[in-house]
């Protein structure tokens, strides 16, 4: 395979997977009778440039279609940090009325919903119906595609250049990211700014993260990498923040590199500079992956056995996608976790990929009374203690698997 980036052969494999369905496929009852698609997943380094990436097997379009079920606006704490941002940037550029901000993958509307609050034009670009039918329906106007160059263009010529474009935890979703890039500088007014929020590599392998790894990740992003990216395609990065966001990410600050006059602040060097002391541009930092992230299933799935051995039922929280990855990886299936809790009613009454365990409301958790509740989406575990800290009036526990077992 070559790199997604920079073309060249790749052959350093950061972990395999095995294989697993895609992880935001969700099935219904009439398609348990029928087979599913499963492919490998394995995840590959680029000695050239550093994009980390998964082996190319899943499509966009297969992956972000009209059934695509994850809803933004779902967790509380992502929208605190959404609207925080929001408040954030209008004090840092200025924005008013006479702004155009725009943001790609907006989803459901969950972040273009406070600056249309605020009085702020703005547009959304997302490509999947039922998410941008939820956003429509806010009252925020969405052009439903995948973002691009042409699509940049397009938006350029009806007159929507942006002052501000928001890209979160999107850049590690796209296949073509050059494309994808290009169209920032094509969008962008000329002192204009894009932010792009993402999981950040370097906390992805310092804490075993290995279940943010699926198909809808085509890239696992260090500033390194997305410095080289972002200058190869006339964007320069000027500022850098680290955020605690799933797990561990980072806000980059990018303008056009042509017309951009915004100083380049001290943290960009410093972390690009941390980056490669800790061995980000070499093949060694990369090698030990595989042995931790078996050690983590392992525990996890010795954890189940025992559990089902002395009769304790097991339920988990959160039809997250990292979850589909653990327990397809493990190979858990009902017998072991006998339900699944989830807030989204897009996914209530589903099965997750794989395991096909059932995806049921908050109901069924109150009637079962697991001895133990699984927290799939770890990086929102402060949050799902405190909305379940009922389960404690049975004598019930919190158990997150990654970056290690844990009952709390």
């Amino acid at each position: 395979m070559k790199c997604r980036h920079c073309q060249a052969e790749m052959r350093l494999v950061f972990v395999d997977l095995g294989s697993a369905p895609l992880s935001n496929a969700y099935l219904t009852a009439d398609m348990l009778r029928a087979p599913e698609k499963w492919l490998p997943l394995r995840v590959l380094v680029c000695e050239n440039c550093w994009l980390v990436q998964t082996e190319d097997f899943a499509k966009a379009d297969e992956l972000f279609d009209a059934e695509y079920a994850y809803f933004s606006g779902f967790s509380d704490s992502w929208l605190t940090h959404c609207k925080r941002y929001v408040a954030d940037m209008v004090a840092r550029f200025q924005l008013s009325a006479a702004s155009h901000v725009v943001e790609i993958a907006a989803n459901d509307g969950y972040l273009l919903q406070y600056v249309k609050g605020l009085g702020i034009p703005c547009t959304g670009v997302e490509p999947t119906a039922r998410t941008a039918a939820a956003a429509r329906a806010k009252g925020i106007t969405i052009v439903e595609e995948f973002f691009g160059a042409r699509v940049a263009k397009e938006l350029v010529a009806q007159g929507r250049k942006a002052d501000v474009l928001v890209a979160n935890n999107v850049l590690a979703h796209v296949p073509d990211i050059n494309d994808f890039v290009a169209g920032f500088t094509v969008l962008l007014n000329p002192a204009g700014v894009a932010t792009f929020e993402f999981p950040y590599l370097v906390k992805l392998i310092a804490e075993n993260q290995f279940d943010t790894i699926y198909h809808e990740h085509f890239s696992y992003l260090s500033l390194t990498a997305v410095n080289r990216i972002f200058s190869a395609n006339g964007l320069e990065v000027f500022d850098v923040e680290e955020h605690p966001t799933h797990g561990g990410s980072l806000r980059v600050f990018a303008q056009r590199s042509e017309t951009g006059k915004r100083p380049r602040a001290a943290i960009v060097g410093e972390m690009l500079e941390r980056e490669v002391k800790l061995g980000v541009t070499t093949i060694g930092y990369y090698s030990d992956f595989q042995a931790k992230v078996e050690k983590v299933k392992n525990d996890f799935l010795l954890f189940l056995l025992a559990s089902a051995k002395a009769g304790k039922t097991i339920g988990a929280y959160g039809a997250a996608a990292k979850g589909n990855t653990l327990m397809n990886y493990a190979g858990v299936r009902r017998d072991l976790i006998s339900f699944v809790v989830d807030r989204n009613p897009a996914k209530q009454g589903r099965f997750m990929p794989g395991s096909r365990i059932p995806i049921v409301t908050e109901d069924q958790l109150k009637q079962a009374q697991p001895k133990y509740v699984v927290i799939l989406p770890w990086n929102l575990k402060t949050e799902i203690v405190q909305q379940l800290d009922y389960i404690m009036n049975w004598g019930g526990k919190f158990v997150v698997a990654v970056p290690h077992l844990e009952i709390l």
